[in-house]
């Protein structure tokens, strides 16, 4: 098999990771991700010893500096845990060794075949295993599935982690929705379409639906996809600038906001305060944009250990 090391945008990453927890029947190593203003450079392996030797010998120090996010994808069907949990304790050491400010996701696999009475007692004896064998990092794990909404959500919050200046990007976001009298407003990655940041207001949070980041996602991504067919555009290119939905119970629009994002602004019906808050939200373009900038490391971010012997 061909060397896998390649660069990925966020939307050809998460589509890797779908696609390929979609169709191994072994168990996906790991990914290694850099964050250049939300572009992901990533190391993907499978379970092939001379890969792996590679990786963590001859390239250890070239593959493992500078690494934002390590995202280790267990598979719950593993026959040998053991062995699963020796590369991970050594990829954990290199991680350690070359970048020890990096953030670790983890994501327990196929949990769907799991009898639904042990799944919760089976995925916490796993992350148990799974955090003592990952020295001083605290790794945040997740239980996946291709039958739900379970990998969506755990790339959106894996994207979250890799956004530059999320702190103001959610101050401002707050302040636009009040301004405007949202109900809730979504930030989304303009690739992939997932949720990087959102704010609701008190009647927005009473919305009983908790997984409607991941749906609608999910919905504008499938949009997205079949304009593509019928246009012949790439998938990655932008297929619309502005989506419009007025009902009786309420307005709903989503533009092209900053180079990087898009902006859902979910409102109470009436076409002056629809057409007062779109036009605020452009206007706020230029304000979001400024922010849509790589984040500053700081010195530590990515420092390395002692020479490779």
């Amino acid at each position: 098999m061909a060397d896998l090391s390649m660069s990925y945008s966020i939307a050809q990453l998460q589509d890797s990771i779908i696609n390929w927890l979609h169709k191994a029947s072994f168990c996906l190593r790991f990914y290694i991700s850099c964050h250049p203003k939300l572009q992901t450079t990533c190391l993907l392996s499978t379970r092939q010893d001379a890969f792996m030797e590679n990786y963590l010998s001859q390239q250890r120090q070239h593959v493992f500096s500078n690494v934002g996010v390590l995202i280790y994808v267990f598979d719950i069907e593993s026959r040998d845990f053991d062995r699963d949990l020796l590369t991970y304790r050594s990829i954990i050491a290199a991680l350690g060794q070359f970048s020890p400010t990096s953030s670790v996701y983890i994501l327990v696999h196929k949990m769907d075949l799991v009898v639904p009475n042990q799944r919760e007692d089976i995925y916490n004896e796993r992350v148990a295993l799974i955090r003592g064998k990952s020295d001083a990092f605290a790794p945040i794990p997740f239980a996946t599935s291709i039958w739900d909404q379970s990998l969506y959500k755990a790339w959106a919050e894996i994207i979250h982690d890799l956004v530059p200046n999320l702190d103001q990007i959610e101050k401002h976001l707050g302040e636009l929705g009040e301004m405007i009298e949202a109900e809730e407003v979504l930030l989304f990655e303009r690739s992939s379409f997932l949720v990087v940041s959102s704010w609701c207001s008190k009647i927005g949070g009473m919305n009983p639906t908790s997984d409607r980041f991941e749906r609608l996602s999910n919905i504008i991504k499938n949009f997205k996809q079949t304009t593509s067919r019928y246009t012949g555009t790439p998938k990655s290119a932008e297929q619309f600038c502005l989506l419009e939905m007025k009902l009786a119970n309420f307005s709903l629009f989503i533009i092209k906001f900053t180079t990087n994002t898009y902006l859902s602004v979910c409102l109470p019906p009436g076409e002056e305060r629809f057409n007062s808050a779109m036009e605020n939200c452009y206007i706020a373009r230029n304000k979001f944009e400024d922010l849509d900038a790589p984040a500053k490391k700081s010195a530590d971010r990515g420092a390395t250990g002692a020479t490779e012997a």
